[in-house]
Parts: C-alpha cells; sequence; structure tokens
C-alpha cells in the first residue's frame, strides 16, 4: 500500500537524525551469530532468531527496538510497528519516535484505533520494562521475563 510506503520512507529519513539526537547508549558490539549462541530460551537466542527470520541487521544504538518486537511477539508490518508504539506509550515510553509513529498511525490508519487502543492497554497492564538494559538480559529466560512482566 502506498500509505505503508510513505510510512517507511519517512522512517528511514527521521532514522539517522534520530540516532544522533536521542540515542547516546553505547551499541551492543554482538553479531547475530553471538546472539544464537544463546541458549535457545534466552531472549538473545530470539533476538537472533528474530534478525534472521526477517532479514535483519542489529541496528547499532537500536538494539532494544528488536528486542521490544520479541518480547511482545510483534511483527514488522507498519500496522504492527505502529501497534508496538502504542504499546511501548502504555509501558511508560514517552520517546520522539514513539509519538512520531503514533502521530503517523492517526494520521494513516484512522480504522485501527480499535486495535492502537488494545496495545496501549496491553502495555499499561505490563510491568515496565522499556528503560531495561536489554544486552544485560540477553541470556534470561524469554518466557520467564515475559511472565515476571506480565508482557502477553
Amino acid at each position: 500500500m502506498i500509505k505503508d510506503l510513505i510510512i517507511e520512507l519517512l522512517y528511514k529519513t527521521i532514522k539517522g537524525p534520530y540516532q544522533l539526537l536521542f540515542k547516546k547508549s553505547k551499541s551492543w558490539d554482538i553479531t547475530k551469530t553471538d546472539l544464537l549462541h544463546y541458549p535457545q530460551e534466552s531472549i538473545g537466542f530470539h533476538l537472533g532468531c528474530f534478525l534472521l527470520q526477517y532479514k535483519f541487521e542489529i541496528q547499532p544504538t537500536l538494539e532494544e527496538h528488536d528486542v521490544y518486537h520479541v518480547l511482545t511477539n510483534t511483527s514488522v508490518t507498519v500496522k504492527d510497528e505502529i501497534d508496538l508504539q502504542f504499546y511501548l506509550l502504555g509501558n511508560g515510553k514517552y520517546s520522539p519516535f514513539v509519538f512520531i509513529v503514533i502521530g503517523t498511525g492517526f494520521l494513516f490508519y484512522p480504522f485501527q484505533l480499535k486495535s492502537f487502543i488494545q496495545s496501549y492497554k496491553k502495555g499499561k497492564q505490563a510491568h515496565e520494562f522499556h528503560h531495561l538494559d536489554f544486552y544485560k538480559l540477553l541470556p534470561i529466560s524469554i518466557k520467564e521475563f515475559q511472565k515476571t512482566f506480565n508482557i502477553n
């Protein structure tokens, strides 16, 4: 769809400046192969599988974004990306990227508002996790993490 292409172009356009201005964290310096060497039940292994499944590369300083997809079991379509950002907003993440994606969601997907609200509520029900250092949590069991943080 044309609206998906517009949103993807917008993302590609703002990604560089966003990283430069807002992402001050250190890159993880890890490869997909490294991730796949983690135990099969771990967040790290599931992240490696996610990256392979979608043929993604690790994006330096943006690594946690793909972890959010893995933890919430969210796909990578444009609509699913918007759902994820609503989930994260409900979880307490207030970043410029969250608000940009949510704004485009309202603009381009007004008939998906019910889905977005459901995602927001799910994020609200989960214990706050968006701020954690996921690099340190890569060896942790994904199921245990999801259970502990009430991630549905």
